[in-house]
């Protein structure tokens, strides 16, 4: 069961403002996104088999996301340190941000219990929101399988750009 965020998170409302610190040294808030598309995809942990699916699909469609006015935001409670180690191995040319408190990934709805091998631990459900130029939540996929995600996300862009 995911802890309740404040906000509903549906198509149309505006999405939840964060602030997060990036692999870059900044920090990055989705009002920085004003005026563009942003794909804002929340991921377990940095460089494991499916987050490295995801996150190098990502990667080799960034161009063309690029061309379409779009950023590509992914989000884990990993520390930039560990972005870093994950961006300079796997060549990603995008942003990642880390939310170790995981405030974001709540607010987003994404902070939820699972159990695997009969544990129970709370962690980062794979979902994805893209956001529109105005800063409302455009399409939601709340629980991804990584191969083929992210051409999954540059159609619904083209989609909803008519």
């Amino acid at each position: 069961m995911a802890k309740t965020s404040e906000m509903e998170i549906t198509v149309g409302k505006h999405a939840p403002v964060f602030e997060l610190s990036s692999n870059n040294g900044t920090q990055t808030k989705l009002a920085d996104m004003k005026g563009h598309w942003t794909v804002l995809y929340f991921y377990p942990k940095d460089d494991t088999p499916g987050c490295t699916i995801e996150a190098t699909e990502f990667r080799d469609y960034a161009r063309e996301f690029k061309k379409r006015g779009a950023a590509i935001l992914g989000v884990s409670p990993d520390s930039v340190e560990s972005h870093c180690r994950f961006i300079d191995k796997h060549d990603l040319n995008f942003t990642l941000l880390a939310d170790s408190t995981h405030e974001i990934a709540e607010k987003y709805g994404v902070w939820v219990e699972k159990n695997r091998y009969g544990r129970t631990y709370w962690g980062i459900q794979r979902a994805t929101f893209l956001i529109d130029p105005e800063g409302k939540i455009a399409r939601i996929w709340p629980s991804v399988r990584p191969e083929g995600h992210a051409a999954e996300v540059l159609g619904a862009i083209d989609e909803l750009a008519k």
